[in-house]
């Protein structure tokens, strides 16, 4: 067995749906406020990512969601910004490619610390897990309009190519709505990471629940 599959078991319930957090698509709502509901709706991972606010400003929102999260019994992620993650005692953060390297970061970070990192290919998926990953963001899946550096669309059929090729979970995000979810995991994704989905939805809460029955396979 996989030095990686029995942690990768049992984190990839917890990966079975991240929100990602985005302050525009939350106005006139505040950001820890939909999180909040998210979170009470079940939402098992909350990533808060800002590509605007410096992480003296930040600082203030992660602790507040931290805080719930911990609560809530979710896990927390800080996209990119290592410090601040570890500054607030987040469980994990997510690095891009232009990022702190995964094994600078992993060389730093404490036990039980978790590392994601995006991969939209076999290759790189395969290089980050052996630099110390614990997980992949793999996309876009579809189409987005909430992240200008989303790159290509890869579609399910590379999604499924990234699960097969690396022994950690595998999260499918960009353009992911509870309509296409079930396609997501149908390639054998652990689960989705979404922004618009859940933080410009009416009813955020709704939205969660409806990726968690799709989770369970059942219908949203």
């Amino acid at each position: 067995m996989s030095r990686h599959a029995p942690a990768a078991t049992r984190l990839a319930r917890q990966l079975r749906l991240i929100v990602i957090t985005d302050s525009g698509l939350a106005t006139p709502r505040d950001v820890a406020a939909v999180t909040g509901v998210a979170l009470s709706a079940g939402a098992p991972a909350v990533q808060l990512r800002d590509k605007v606010l410096p992480p003296r400003d930040l600082l203030p929102l992660a602790r507040r969601i931290r805080a719930d999260t911990h609560a809530a019994g979710a896990l927390f992620f800080v996209n990119d910004r290592l410090d601040l993650a570890l500054a607030v005692g987040a469980d994990g953060v997510h690095l891009g490619p232009d990022d702190l390297p995964v094994a600078a970061a992993r060389a730093i970070a404490p036990p039980g610390f978790l590392i994601g990192h995006s991969a939209d290919d076999p290759g790189s998926a395969r290089a980050a897990v052996a630099a110390g990953a614990d997980y992949i963001g793999c996309g876009a899946v579809f189409a987005t309009r909430t992240k200008a550096d989303a790159g290509a669309v890869i579609g399910v059929g590379r999604l499924a190519e990234v699960v097969a090729s690396v022994d950690v979970p595998v999260v499918g995000v960009g353009g992911i709505t509870v309509g296409r979810a079930p396609e997501v995991f149908a390639a054998g994704a652990a689960g989705c990471a979404v922004v618009g989905a859940v933080m410009g939805a009416g009813e955020p809460g709704r939205a969660v629940q409806g990726f968690l029955r799709a989770a369970a396979g059942l219908p949203a």
